[in-house]
């Protein structure tokens, strides 16, 4: 596994607002506080979203990318950059490859975060097809997509954007996590920046007891003991 001392910057990519708050808001604040450089980009404004729809789905991607920016300020994550494709519908296509490949040149990062690209059949509230598809996109981008000059050669022709090999990868939603972090000490920024997204989260009762023990679950099963909260990854070497 890459050593801590060797993530200097972190790229977490997801489908929609408060994906990565559920998956990795923990671990984002933990890297944070050591002075990793964390960027989210999202492949959706989550304009599908949402308990109400007074809003259309214009007003909804507008309202849930501000949710999802001051989600990650509670976590002290100021580059969030959104793609824009319709929530619902995306699929690992060659375009969405070239569009993530661009960021992490962009971005350089030593780890990536994104979604498991396999559906879970024991808790089946990550397999949405949106996170399916970013995570088989991510991949790709990652391994060949981003380390290879000769894919997408107008990255390098017309944007400069040289070759990037990333040497990790961390998928969360999965079924067979391998890698758990221990987040006790960033659990309550964690919740706020879940809090944050009011237009998905304030109409369900008893929100944040929910998530306490679903993460303090997590934190048993990894054999941290009771009182303690975690967050589960199944890590791909990618180097």
């Amino acid at each position: 596994m890459l050593p801590e001392s060797e993530i200097n910057r972190v790229l977490v990519v997801t489908a929609h607002p408060d994906d990565a708050d559920f998956g990795s808001a923990g671990s984002v604040a933990l890297f944070v506080d050591k002075g990793v450089e964390v960027t989210y980009l999202l492949v959706t404004d989550g304009d599908a979203g949402g308990n109400e729809r007074t809003l259309d789905n214009s007003g909804m991607a507008e309202l849930r990318r501000k949710e999802q920016l001051a989600a990650a300020k509670a976590v002290g994550v100021a580059d969030v950059r959104f793609l824009g494709y319709p929530d619902g519908q995306v699929v690992p296509s060659l375009e969405l490859r070239r569009a993530i490949a661009r960021v992490i040149r962009q971005v350089r990062p030593d780890l990536v975060i994104t979604h498991h690209p396999d559906r879970n059949y024991q808790f089946i509230a990550p397999s949405h097809p949106d996170h399916r598809a970013v995570g088989g996109a991510t991949l790709d981008a990652v391994y060949p997509d981003a380390r290879n000059p000769y894919a997408f050669p107008e990255l390098i022709k017309e944007e400069g954007l040289e070759a990037w090999t990333v040497r990790e990868v961390w998928l969360n939603g999965g079924s067979t996590p391998n890698h758990w972090v221990d987040i006790t000490e960033s659990m309550d920024r964690k919740l706020a920046a879940l809090q944050s997204h009011v237009s998905q989260v304030s109409h369900v009762e008893g929100f944040t007891d929910f998530v306490r023990s679903r993460f303090a679950a997590w934190a048993e099963q990894a054999g941290l003991g009771e009182g303690r909260y975690a967050e589960g990854f199944q890590v791909v070497p990618t180097a």
